[in-house]
């Protein structure tokens, strides 16, 4: 069986079977390789070579499209969270940089490809360019400002009062202005841009939040040089300029109040990269596995002394802890029926508690692995300190851990103005 018909037949093939599949080709893609891709000056080729053959041969940048547009429709199936959190933590053991240049076009699409969203009229125009090309095809969601940071991500206080990027109707088209900074897949690697707008500066009214598709080749937008980072290299970011770029009127995503829903889902599906911190704490623990059972202290295993079996058994918990925690929210994201919209408060809350709670007890994990590691765990040769460097950053983006605290107590606790 060829591995691109265990994805295209994934009602037939279990997630475990994709795990299986994800994981062979970590382990000849990436892991001979990751170190540089851990190396800006070097990552770009070999990145694109690695993941040509998961997107393009294996054909995973298919999974999320509809199969009515030639995709494969995992996202229409009630098993979209399930699924993208199986991807992400395979390909996150070998490189969650990897798993968010991949990612990224998953919630690129999501506001035009998932449902209860599906726009035929964009997925007819934009699926061919993710199922019918011969080299990887990448989105972006771009959201965050220089002016404001992670504002534009504090849907529930300021309500897109705080997004500057604009866009105005002129005829059949909109035109937009504004600059976006840090996106991931942006710095030259994003060949379609979901942009979050409004259509009125400083409104509080969500139906003033637009989602608009922007080809990367339309005049007027212009991508920086992606910033040097402490980690994450596969993951470009940089500054995305729009200066009256015009796009059909029919590239908005949806329209007024819609589009802001959308908004909050993608933030929402957002939160399943806690499975990035898994899979990258999960190679950490089969590295100081290994270390443990071979190096020896008074002529046992490190594993046989006591205070070493007791902080290996904390890494462990942390590490099944959180996998139980995110795949129960993945299942929460799957079933609407039974938890509620996916944009309600108190999934957004689950989901904000999640994501910081893993983040930081992976951070821990990782760090406690480095501990008991000494110098080895500070060697490249090792790649803990890239999962740690990795760890932290991923704790960093949407918003961080505060607005994942603000946002996971704001219902528990019916605070208002916070």
């Amino acid at each position: 069986m060829r591995k691109s018909d265990i994805f295209a037949d994934h009602r037939a093939y279990p997630a475990h079977l994709v795990r299986t599949v994800i994981r062979e080709w970590v382990s000849t893609c990436v892991m001979p390789y990751r170190r540089l891709y851990d190396d800006p000056g070097h990552a770009a080729g070999h990145i694109e070579e690695a993941l040509k053959v998961l997107m393009v041969d294996y054909g995973l940048q298919k999974v999320f499209i509809p199969a009515e547009f030639g995709g494969w429709s995992v996202g229409n199936l009630g098993n979209l969270g399930t699924y993208a959190v199986c991807i992400f933590e395979e390909i996150a053991r070998g490189d969650p940089g990897i798993a968010i240049a991949f990612g990224a076009g998953f919630w690129c699409l999501m506001p035009i490809a998932y449902r209860p969203h599906v726009n035929r009229r964009l997925c007819r125009e934009f699926a061919p360019w993710f199922t019918a090309k011969d080299s990887p095809f990448f989105g972006g969601f771009f959201m965050t400002e220089p002016q404001g940071g992670s504002d534009i991500e504090n849907l529930e206080l300021l309500h897109g009062r705080t997004i500057r990027t604009t866009a105005v109707r002129d005829g059949d088209d909109w035109v937009i202005n504004g600059h976006k900074l840090w996106p991931s897949n942006s710095g030259g690697v994003a060949d379609l841009h979901c942009v979050v707008c409004t259509t009125r500066p400083g409104s509080t009214d969500e139906d003033d939040i637009a989602l608009i598709y922007v080809p990367d080749d339309t005049p007027g937008v212009t991508q920086g040089n992606p910033y040097e980072m402490a980690g994450m290299c596969a993951d470009k970011n940089s500054d995305v300029w729009y200066d009256n770029v015009r796009v059909p009127s029919w590239y908005r995503a949806w329209g007024p109040g819609r589009d802001a829903v959308c908004f909050k889902e993608v933030m929402v599906m957002g939160m399943l990269t806690a499975a990035f911190n898994i899979g990258a704490v999960l190679d950490v623990y089969e590295t100081l596995a290994d270390f443990c059972t071979h190096k020896t202290l008074n002529g046992r295993p490190l594993k046989e002394h006591d205070a070493i079996a007791a902080e290996l058994a904390e890494i462990l918990a942390g590490i099944e802890v959180c996998r139980m925690a995110v795949y129960r929210l993945a299942a929460i994201l799957d079933r609407p029926d039974l938890y509620g919209p996916r944009w309600s408060p108190e999934v957004i809350a689950k989901a904000r508690l999640v994501k910081f709670f893993v983040a930081d007890r992976t951070l821990a994990d990782c760090q406690r692995a480095m501990d008991i590691l000494g110098n080895y765990g500070a060697d490249r040769e090792w790649d803990i300190e890239k999962h740690w460097r990795d760890i932290k950053m991923i704790q960093l983006w949407e918003g961080g851990k505060q607005l994942s605290q603000i946002d996971g107590m704001r219902p528990f606790f019916d605070c208002r103005t916070l």
